[in-house]
Formats: structure tokens, sequence, C-alpha cells
């Protein structure tokens, strides 16, 4: 994609429909192809997960495809499948998701399937018991593989008492308190029309469309608005290492970082132009230290998870036992660069390029598409943002970037992640930081 293409890159024209119930639902004709993404969210994500039944959001939102008011989980199923037509359903940390791919011509076929399974989902017990004990397994198999459980490690410790440090799919003992009564208590709470947004991109008569939606959404019965208290994220005092031993490793993986940032920070444009040099492309610093000129390392990244009230930011990697302190020591001295102010005008214009090149394809598909819609509805995100995007990267210079750093990435008082062999570990760890260690099967 040319220069001029990544320039005048637009947000597709969309049409905001607002029931009365308060769902609101973004209309995209894109008509290049006979095909439609539907993408819903409704607010139950995991962060509102009950204390001590973590991992009841997961639950819900993995269990309203198996079976509602109006169809067995066999002709859900089934039905679908005749007409090729995809169905996913998910939780995250502020919404759940509900998203279909399916061919126009099957549109009054799906949108009942897809209006119901949000609506009015039975939790079979049966069905609700054999996917918490699936889950449950699958949380134990995880701890075979560092790399699937640090970021649970890292959120917890940094996060600390607030739902963003709670993990997604739970633990065993917050999975076994979880009832059937439970997830329709959540479900009846959280799955309402006020709060939630549908974004419909594809090929369809817009006319029809409405009448559609109005048809299946419009006796969604508005509920109480949901209030998010949580205690204040706060940063780290002084510097902390939690060591996660475990015993057969071969190699030590690493998130070192702190607070990130919200969602809808003005400043995200210039922290991802900033991060990319740091840890955001295979050229990055951190990459090419670890990676390319030192050979520690298969990959070294950064970057920024953020969320609707905060996030995180963090860089990972990974190296062999014996090269364990060497890796950490060159990741904090390649990062020590951003402080010591050594961005220069050719490393920042290929950052902007670089970023300027991967946003158009970022929003090429349906999905791609549907999903800004809701993110902006969940985040507060502008819907000028994709109109805004060159030229906010174009105006991003040394100064700039200079101010981000201090403002944006966390210099002192960092968490330090370590999962590996902790005997092998811990003779050095405390260089870094007050030390905990833990063990990866507790």
């Amino acid at each position: 994609m040319g220069a001029y293409s990544q320039e005048n890159f637009k947000l597709p024209n969309h049409e905001l429909m607002t029931l009365k119930n308060g769902l609101q639902i973004y209309l995209v004709q894109q008509d290049e192809v006979p095909l439609v993404h539907f993408r819903a969210v409704v607010p139950a994500g995991y962060k509102y997960d009950q204390k001590g039944k973590n991992g009841l959001s997961n639950i819900v939102a993995n269990s309203i495809s198996s079976g509602s008011k109006n169809y067995t989980k066999s002709e859900i199923e089934e039905t679908l499948d005749y007409i090729g037509a995809s169905l996913n359903t998910a939780s995250g940390m502020e919404s759940s998701i509900i998203s279909s791919n399916f061919v126009s011509k099957d549109l009054e076929t799906v949108l009942p399937i897809l209006k119901d399974i949000i609506l009015n989902p039975i939790f079979e017990e049966e069905e609700v018991n054999k996917l918490i004990q699936r889950v449950s397994i699958g949380i134990e198999q995880s701890k075979e593989s560092p790399r699937a459980v640090i970021g649970n490690y890292f959120n917890k410790n940094l996060f600390k008492n607030h739902p963003y440090g709670n993990p997604a799919s739970g633990d065993k003992e917050s999975l076994n308190s979880i009832k059937t009564k439970d997830l329709k208590q959540f479900h009846k709470k959280h799955f309402i029309p006020n709060g939630s947004a549908i974004a419909i991109v594809g090929d369809f008569e817009k006319k029809k469309i409405k009448k559609l939606l109005s048809k299946n959404f419009k006796d969604w019965k508005k509920g109480k608005d949901i209030e998010f208290e949580a205690p204040k994220i706060s940063p780290l005092e002084s510097s902390k290492v939690l060591i996660v031993n475990k015993e057969n490793a071969r190699e030590t993986t690493m998130l070192i970082g702190g607070l990130g940032v919200p969602r809808n920070t003005e400043d995200l444009i210039s922290i991802q132009v900033v991060n990319t040099i740091l840890g955001g492309r295979f050229t990055s610093w951190l990459n090419d230290e670890l990676r390319v000129n030192s050979g520690l390392t298969y990959g070294a990244r950064s970057g920024f998870s953020s969320y609707k009230n905060g996030g995180s930011f963090s860089i990972s990697t990974f190296t062999a036992n014996q090269n364990s302190e060497r890796t950490i020591d060159l990741a904090l001295k390649t990062y020590n660069k951003l402080f010591n102010n050594e961005i220069d005008e050719a490393l920042l214009e290929s950052s902007k390029n670089y970023v300027k090149g991967q946003f158009p394809p970022r929003y090429e598909t349906n999905s791609s598409i549907a999903r800004f819609f809701t993110d902006s509805f969940v985040y507060n995100i502008s819907l000028n943002y994709i109109n805004e995007f060159s030229h906010k990267v174009n105006d991003i210079d040394i100064n700039s970037t200079n101010k981000i750093v201090k403002n944006y990435f966390p210099k002192e008082n960092l968490l330090y992640v370590f999962v590996g062999k902790a005997e092998l570990i811990k003779p050095f760890a405390s260089k870094y930081g007050e030390v905990q260690v833990v063990n990866i099967n507790d």
C-alpha cells in the first residue's frame, strides 16, 4: 500500500441505529463480496467476576451457544454448519463478545439464532459441568507452558486486588464454586441492551436489515446500568521480583514492566510509535540486541495491554537457563536507551513509516472493521481515530517522543516475573528487587 493510500485511509461510511432499549447498532455496508460479519459486545467481561468465582464470565460466554430457549445445541450447530456460518463467543476483560461470519442471503436464518443465544441461553447443567471440567483441565495443562501462564502472575502482582489482576479462566478452586445458578444470575445482570453494542459489516440492504434488527432485538429488556467499582490502581512502591519455580525448566521466561495506560489515552498513537522502536517490530532495539546481536533468545518484544480503566507495560522474552542474568541485564540496558534520549531523527522517521504502513491492513476485513466500532463503544474511543491516525503520526517529533517516554514508560519500581528453575535464578534475583518464590504447581 503506497504512501498516498496510507495518508488517505478513512473510516468507512456507517450509520448508528439506537433502539429504545439503549442497544446501539453500527451498520457498515461493504458490498465487494456477499458476506456479512456480526459482532456484539455486552458488559460482561471477566473484570465483573464475583469474588471467589473467577472464571465465571468465561464459562457464561462459552455456554450461551450450548442451547437456548428456541434452539437446541444440535440445532444451532447443524444449522450454522449447513450454511457455512461461523459462531464464536468469548469473554474479554471488559466485555463478552459474540461474533459470526455468514453469507448475505442467510441473514434471516442466522440473526434469530444469534439473538436467541444472547437473550435466552438455558445453561443446561450437564453442559455447564462439562465445560467447567474442560477449562479446569486446560488450566492444569497450561502450567506446562510458562508463556501461557506468566501473564497471570504478572497481572496479579501488578494490579494486586484490582479485578484486572484476576485470571480470565479462573483457577481450580474458583471453578469448583461455580454453579448453574451463578451463570443465570450473571447473564441476567450483565447481558442487557443498555451498555451493549452490535456492529454489522458487509453486503446487506440497509432498509431490510434495520427491520430485521428491530424485530429481533427491540424486546430485549433493559436492565440496571452496570457500575464498576474497584480499588484505585497504584504503581508498586518498590521493585519486586516474583520467581515462579518450574523444576524441569530449561529456559527462563520473563516479563518486566509496570503500569500502562487506558485504551482511550490521548497519546496512544505516539506511545505506539515509541514502543515500535523499543520492542514493537522485528528490527526493534530489544530484538536486535537480544536476538540478532547476542543470540540470547529467539525473540524479544515490548508492548502495552490497555483496558478501559488502566493497563500494563511489559518487556517479554525467554532464554536458556545459563543466560538468564545476562539476558535480563541486557534487556534493562536496552530499555534505558529510551530514558537516555537515544531516539534520533532517522530512527523516529523509520518507526513512523512502519506504524503508518501497518495501520491500513488492520482494517481490511469486515471483522476488523466491526471490531473497531465495538471497541470505540466499549473504550470510549473517538470514531475519528482512523481518519486522524496518519496525521497524528506525522506530527510526532523528537521532543514529543521524549515527553512520551517520561510520561508513560515506567522507569522505577518495576515488576519482574521469571518462570524457570528457582535455584538458578535466586542467586542473582535480589539485585533487581525484593524476591518472592512460588511454585508453578501451587
